[in-house]
């Protein structure tokens, strides 16, 4: 327990950057959706969505996966039905994720044609799944 802490901390810190990729990704598709006649800046959009999901939002996914597993069972929580309720939306953020990067790849070959407003109404879902896993663990 000695390191309880100290994992806590990374859990968060990967938590949130885990976090600012999905919020920002949609984000990136709304301007690609939405410009993509201006080749230009879609080339930069398409750099950006790739990095941000590649090099930001894989690793912290699997860090906030694997410290909130180990902070789990180090604490002996695991059986309890909100931290179960918690990992219930954390496997929804993960297959969000994976359709995120499904849509990136379309986006990416020109091959999608999903409007800006889809890509604004698909940004909400992160935000709600933030509300219910914080009042979680917040409120046990």
């Amino acid at each position: 327990m000695e390191f309880y802490n100290y994992i806590l901390v990374f859990h968060i810190l990967s938590f949130l950057s885990w976090f600012a990729m999905l919020f920002y990704l949609p984000r990136l598709f709304v301007y690609h959706a939405e410009h993509r006649e201006r080749k230009d800046f879609v080339t930069v959009i398409k750099i950006m969505e790739y990095k941000l999901i590649k090099y930001i939002g894989n690793p912290a996914m699997w860090a906030t996966i694997i410290s909130g597993v180990f902070l789990a069972y180090i604490t002996g929580l695991y059986s309890q039905g909100w931290l179960i309720a918690k990992f219930l939306f954390v496997v929804s953020l993960f297959v969000f994720q994976i359709y995120l990067e499904f849509l990136r790849v379309k986006l990416s070959h020109d091959i999608c044609n999903k409007s800006g407003k889809f890509f604004r109404i698909l940004n909400e879902f992160p935000t709600l799944v933030a509300i219910f896993i914080v009042s979680l663990v917040i409120f046990k």
